[in-house]
């Protein structure tokens, strides 16, 4: 193989890395759906159900929430179910052990699904400075000069 065969090779690789397309994900996305009726549901799932790449829909009446899984995007989802012209947002909630304070304002909410809160972001990092470390070193049992008061 001499140069002509060099430079063909890499020309076939490069000129086929560019026809190759990423394969889609398989998704679930989640929504929180206002729904009043078993027909609303109906609508709905009709309505999610002709998404492109939507393999399967769930919708929980009781809970307000429908699932779509398949090889979906949430923005296209999200704007199918909103053309039922329901309120729709993306389903909120996550167990309240995945949030650091799930009983502060913003997390609770009467709404929610038992054992659930609304997802905030973390208010507060904790971070240990050296103040803290001085105070913990007066009281150590290991600090010959330590308070004898403990």
């Amino acid at each position: 193989m001499g140069v002509e065969g060099t430079i063909e090779y890499f020309s076939h690789l490069l000129s086929s890395a560019k026809k190759k397309k990423k394969k889609k994900q398989i998704q679930t996305v989640a929504l929180k759906i206002r729904m009043d009726c078993e027909g609303c549901a109906r609508k709905v799932k009709h309505v999610l159900s002709g998404v492109k790449g939507a393999k399967s829909v769930d919708v929980d009446l009781k809970q307000q929430k429908a699932t779509v899984t398949g090889y979906v995007e949430a923005k296209k989802v999200l704007k199918a179910a909103q053309s039922t012209k329901k309120k729709v947002e993306l389903w909120p909630y996550v167990p309240y052990t995945m949030v650091a304070n799930p009983y502060v304002s913003q997390a609770y909410d009467k709404k929610a699904p038992p054992n659930m809160v609304r997802k905030v972001a973390d208010t507060a990092a904790i971070s240990e400075t050296t103040v803290d470390n001085r105070y913990t070193e007066i009281f150590s049992d290991e600090n010959p000069n330590a308070c004898y008061i403990m």
